[in-house]
């Protein structure tokens, strides 16, 4: 299992570099047209069948195994390797010497470590392809802080890239702080959780603020609403299946002495299974429409639909953790919760069986304490994880198709 890691340290330098320059140049949604170039020029002159997106700036490219090439097609294993590739809104404050250059964005997320390693795994995978018995489908996506970028290349055919159903269905995910540096860390079932929207207007009757009662104000609704949202989480949902449900957004008025018309919440809505998904859109919308209309005001409800959990299946787990294990030891570790956050490589997983798995950014011998989280605008993520993380990817797509090809 240990094929890869030898070959990943000297290409490390090389995939350093473009983790660097991917960095210096954030690109923002599905449309990443210089990321895109740097990845088409890092895979040029590799044997891989590469496809542009046409919704977005995606690459897919198919690398064909030439291993036990006289068996049937349709009996080739095929296994997605996945590094999503967009950034963020968020001004850097690293103070890295190869800082974002783009005012107001950064790649906060790790995307770009993914990117650059995915293309390191295509190199050594491309380097070993005699040795392959089925391919291996290289999904670079755009658009997953959108949550946008996964359905767009599903829709496009990305787990038929191959010509033929994708089998299992891999990606990494870097962290900038909760794990320790060196380790590696997955579960089986619900890993992440789902993220849907509600955008709420409650309409009521503007005026004076001196003669309230010839208004309808909607502010205390507004209030109301707030408070009653999370009493329905706290009493509605179980404790081993909870929803998280956020207000980030409350707008109302602009002057001390006027009654406005309406007020605005957004809330970001989390849950953990498909159960939890459908009860809390089901009893929130109703939450806030019943207030509102004790209260005489209208709601004007959108309940936006985002992505759902990202659940691991349960053998591709198990697979995953006797790689990680024969590779990293015991700095492999299956968590024992989910993470709230979400991830549309859920959309992937919801498809086909395969698992989502995360390790530390967090360089050598920083306390965790000094850390802070993904989407921070000083998440630093070190590029001394770079050649584990490709050695990862590769051995994953390599013991994955040799597993599938004995059946």
């Amino acid at each position: 299992m240990t094929r890869y890691l030898t070959q990943a340290e000297a290409l490390a330098p090389e995939i350093t570099e473009l983790r660097h320059r991917l960095h210096r140049w954030p690109e923002l949604g599905n449309d990443l047209p210089r990321t895109q170039a740097a990845v088409l020029e890092a895979l040029q002159g590799l044997d891989l069948e590469i496809t542009r997106g046409r919704a977005s700036t995606s690459v897919v490219a198919v690398l064909r195994g030439g291993a036990g090439a006289d068996s049937a097609a349709s009996d080739r294993p095929v296994v997605l390797l996945r590094g999503d590739m967009d950034g963020l809104p968020i001004p850097e404050q690293t103070g890295m010497e190869f800082a974002s250059e783009r005012e107001g964005l950064m790649h906060g997320c790790g995307h770009d470590v993914h990117t650059a390693t995915l293309v390191g795994a295509a190199k050594m995978l491309a380097a070993r392809r005699d040795e392959l018995p089925g391919d291996v489908v290289f999904m670079f996506q755009p658009g997953e802080e959108i949550l946008a970028g996964a359905k767009a290349m599903l829709e496009e055919g990305v787990l038929e890239a191959a010509g033929r159903p994708v089998d299992r269905a891999y990606g990494l995910h870097v962290l900038s702080s909760v794990l320790p540096s060196g380790t590696w860390a997955t579960r089986p079932g619900t890993l992440m959780a789902g993220a849907d929207t509600l955008v709420l207007d409650i309409v009521g009757t503007g005026g004076h603020g001196s003669t309230p009662s010839l208004a309808n104000d909607p502010v205390p609704v507004m209030a109301e609403v707030i408070l009653a949202v999370q009493t329905m989480v706290a009493k509605k949902f179980a404790a081993a299946d909870p929803v998280i449900v956020n207000v980030g957004v409350a707008n109302a008025g602009g002057a001390s002495n006027v009654i406005p018309e309406r007020c605005h919440l957004e809330m970001s809505v989390r849950s953990f299974s498909a159960g939890a998904r459908e009860k809390v859109e089901r009893l929130l919308v109703a939450l806030v429409e019943g207030i509102c209309a004790a209260h005489g005001c209208r709601a004007e409800v959108e309940y936006v639909k985002g992505v759902g959990p990202t659940v691991n299946d349960p053998d591709a787990t198990a697979f995953v953790g006797r790689v990680l294990t024969g590779l990293v030891g015991e700095r492999f570790s299956v968590m024992e919760q989910p993470l709230a956050g979400s991830e549309d490589f859920s959309e992937v997983l919801a498809r086909v069986p395969g698992a989502f798995i995360f390790y530390s950014g967090v360089p050598a011998g920083r306390d965790l304490a000094d850390t802070t989280y993904n989407h921070s605008a000083t998440a630093w993520f070190d590029d001394a994880v770079i050649g584990e993380a490709m050695a990862v990817y590769a051995t994953l797509a390599h013991e994955a198709l040799e597993e599938l090809a004995r059946g």
